[in-house]
């Protein structure tokens, strides 16, 4: 695969999304404010395959980003001028779907003639009893508990694939590409194997490609955004959206378009590089082992970090299952307290919603609380104290069960706090809460022989 010599010298890759809800102002501004050969869109998180997941369980057509429609909808004209391929794991848990209300924004546009390819076979949720029976177990990575006893709670199970598929597609003529679950990193290493033709088994490469991904698949939280040094960053508003600037040799710039705000600098890369690295030898993706520790950082003009060095071994035998499962219920609500001694007003809301529910029946343990006072420090738990009693807080305030009733039964005692409190009790915000349902993390391992990608590519009559 993707064995074709390079056929340019460099490839400009920026990334436009770097969450499901970052703004549609970066792609769009990618594309209209300086040149690009690819343009990458991250959606993807854990949460948000379960969102996906109840989407589709409610609506077959649903399941998909649906924010990755209207963006293209906006950035497609300009994309077909310029010759821009889309590549995004906007597919969610229907990448099928998801080409459809494509093809008819496309078909809208007048655009017919541009190819849309697809990349399936991440989703498993249907082949989980077969693959523990195949003698998978899905051991929890955190606890080590395996999977079967907690089936009937599962609610997705989606592999993390890498770039094969994707570099697939681009091979069949596709100008756009929809994965699923595919790694954030996968959508920018995959159009690098493709256009420079590098191997699949080089591993220094699929590295480099791979940490490019990671420097970007953020988005602007690599040319200034989320940045310790804040103040030094200009025009935070207009800030750039990153641009990798490859060759074939795996080396790269990390840049963004001219007369945009931000920075990029040695400083801001290696916030991002360190961002979920956990070991920083042994960066495990689907495609390789990446080693940070190889890489080389070199500031090259205004706004272009050159990266070069970075050395890579071979990929795992098994791919990270990304499983989300029921886990009860929680209830949370907020009010605001004002004036006078508002810590100690605040705490004493807590202790009589709490005491009131008791003496009907309802009560939970002092684990299935959940009391935070915000404007104590509670981001800073044991590491900063308020210098100053505050005039004003946030109380913060539920619990969580598996019985859905006794959670909204607590929910029943919060707004009177407002008449039958301390004073100062104020601003109850959305209404009288109600119990939602608790999602929460298995992460597991899965052997790649039992995972089989399909990429299927049509053109848009």
């Amino acid at each position: 695969m993707a064995d074709n010599k390079a056929t340019k010298e460099k490839v400009l890759i920026a990334n436009g999304q770097g969450f499901w809800g970052d703004s549609i102002l970066g792609p769009i501004r990618l594309v209209e404010e300086g040149p690009l050969d690819y343009l990458t869109l991250d959606y993807l998180a854990e949460v948000t395959m379960s969102i996906m997941q109840k989407l589709k369980s409610r609506d077959p057509s649903k399941g998909y980003a649906t924010d990755f429609i209207e963006m293209c909808r906006r950035v497609l004209p300009t994309c077909h001028e310029k010759g821009i391929k889309i590549i995004a794991n906007a597919g969610g848990v229907n990448p099928v779907a998801c080409r459809e209300a494509l093809a008819e924004v496309i078909r809208e546009l007048g655009l017919t003639g541009m190819k849309i390819g697809i990349v399936e076979g991440d989703d498993i949720l249907g082949d989980l009893e077969s693959l523990i029976s195949s003698g998978e177990e899905f051991k929890n990575m955190d606890n080590g508990q395996p999977l079967e006893p907690h089936l009937d709670q599962v609610k997705t199970a989606n592999v993390y694939i890498g770039a094969e598929a994707i570099v697939e597609a681009l091979e069949q003529g596709a100008d756009i590409v929809i994965a699923g679950r595919a790694t954030d990193p996968s959508i920018v290493l995959a159009p690098l194997i493709y256009e420079f033709g590098w191997s699949m088994e080089d591993m220094d490469l699929m590295a480099a490609g791979t940490i490019a991904g990671h420097i970007v698949e953020c988005g602007a939280q690599c040319t200034g955004g989320n940045f310790v040094h804040w103040k030094e960053i200009p025009n935070m508003a207009k800030i750039g959206y990153p641009v990798v600037e490859a060759t074939a040799d795996g080396t790269f710039h990390v840049t963004k378009h001219p007369n945009t705000g931000g920075r990029v600098s040695i400083e801001t890369v290696t916030s991002q590089l360190v961002y979920e690295m956990s070991d920083p030898s042994n960066y495990i993706t689907p495609d390789c082992v990446a080693d940070f520790t190889t890489i080389n950082l070199k500031e090259d003009g205004d706004d272009r970090v050159h990266i070069s060095g970075i050395k890579g071994r071979e990929a795992t035998p098994t791919y990270k299952v990304s499983i989300s499962f029921h886990e009860g219920y929680k209830l949370i609500s907020q009010l605001t307290v004002a004036g006078p001694d508002a810590v100690e007003k605040a705490k004493l809301c807590a202790d009589i919603v709490f005491e009131r529910v008791a003496m009907d029946g309802v009560t939970f343990t002092d684990e299935e609380k959940f009391i935070e006072i915000v404007g104590t420090n509670v981001c800073h738990a044991g590491i900063a104290t308020a210098p100053v009693e505050p005039a004003e807080v946030i109380l913060r305030l539920g619990a969580r069960s598996n019985d859905k009733a006794k959670l909204d039964r607590l929910g029943m005692e919060i707004v009177p706090l407002v008449t039958s409190g301390p004073p100062g009790v104020t601003g109850f915000a959305g209404g009288r809460p109600k119990a939602t349902e608790i999602i929460s993390y298995w992460p597991a391992l899965l052997s790649k022989d039992k995972v089989k990608t399909r990429v299927s590519v049509e053109e848009v009559k």
